[in-house]
């Protein structure tokens, strides 16, 4: 008769989808020749050196995160873009997966695994969330500190803001705790521009680039309105000056996005609210000739002030 596993053995297997690591069999009342005669007879299989699978069949995905945190040891966690995935933070599993041990540890793990060595493990882990994983702030922060631009960066903070999974406040206290980190003022002027209502790298380029480097008033963010029933939002309004700037992050909207936007300036228009249109190479690379236009339509709204040069040579006067 096949030996039964022990009821703690069966509720770990349980709880980590069917994936048990060598290390673990001690605390479970599992022994080193039962391992190996289910190894043996086909009913478990490794996943990864000394981590093994209790079922057959392929794995699923959350299986194999198991397996590679469990073969980096106990105190390995999930973490950068394998962490996103599991909080909802990417749409899609990525490749390889990722995991942070301790600085102090060596990991030689298998194909698929990229391995990260971290000082502050503990501090980053989650208190509660299965597979192990680092903390939804931490995993940002990571995740902006891999970014080759700080565009990248910040994409990361604004996008799991507007998911919901954390605040410019908890992201900011995260930063705090850390000694060293790359794009430290940037990454904090980004905060503050999300918590002002900032939704996207474009609509932050245009606040840093456009509208305070040049000294044009303060516009409200995602401006809410009502139009035939439905709420709209646009993305910059100088509400005193009845203008609006809308900012197109996609270089081709689809036809149906595209008629809902005209509509939408139409109605505007006919309220006396009159629509400025950008793009990202207008703001990222003329934001200087932007500001011009905006400050000039500006102005012939009542705006009494004049715009400021952002630098030398800047064509704004």
């Amino acid at each position: 008769m096949r030996p039964q596993l022990s009821d703690p053995c069966q509720k770990l297997l349980a709880h980590q989808c069917g994936v048990i690591a060598r290390w673990q069999a001690p605390a479970v009342e599992l022994g080193t020749n039962a391992i190996e005669t289910r190894l043996r007879n086909g009913r478990w299989r490794p996943l990864f050196r000394g981590v093994y699978a209790t079922f057959t069949g392929d794995p699923p995905r959350v299986a194999l995160l198991w397996a590679a945190v469990l073969r980096a040891g106990p105190q390995a966690i999930l973490s950068h873009e394998t962490a996103a995935e599991l909080d909802g933070l990417l749409d899609e599993p990525t490749a390889p997966i990722h995991v942070s041990i301790p600085n102090s540890q060596l990991v030689r793990h298998g194909p698929g695994v990229t391995v990260h060595r971290s000082r502050r493990i503990e501090q980053a882990r989650h208190p509660g969330l299965t597979p192990p994983r680092t903390m939804i702030e931490e995993t940002v922060l990571d995740l902006t500190q891999a970014a080759a631009t700080f565009d990248d960066a910040f994409s990361w903070v604004s996008r799991a803001c507007q998911r919901g999974l954390t605040t410019p406040v908890l992201l900011r206290m995260r930063m705090d705790m850390r000694v060293a980190l790359h794009w430290r003022r940037e990454l904090g002027a980004g905060l503050q521009a999300i918590w002002d209502g900032v939704h996207s790298v474009l609509e932050f380029r245009y606040l840093r680039d456009v509208e305070r480097a040049h000294g044009l008033p303060r516009a409200d963010r995602q401006a809410r309105a009502v139009q035939r029933r439905s709420t709209v939002y646009r993305d910059v309004l100088y509400r005193k000056y009845r203008v609006a700037v809308e900012l197109d992050g996609q270089a081709n909207h689809p036809a149906d996005q595209r008629w809902r936007d005209i509509d939408r300036d139409n109605i505007a228009a006919g309220a006396g609210i009159i629509t400025l249109r950008y793009n990202w190479g207008d703001v990222t690379r003329r934001p200087c000739e932007v500001a011009s236009e905006v400050s000039a339509v500006l102005r012939q709204r009542g705006w009494t002030r004049s715009p400021q040069p952002c630098a030398n040579g800047c064509p704004v006067r």
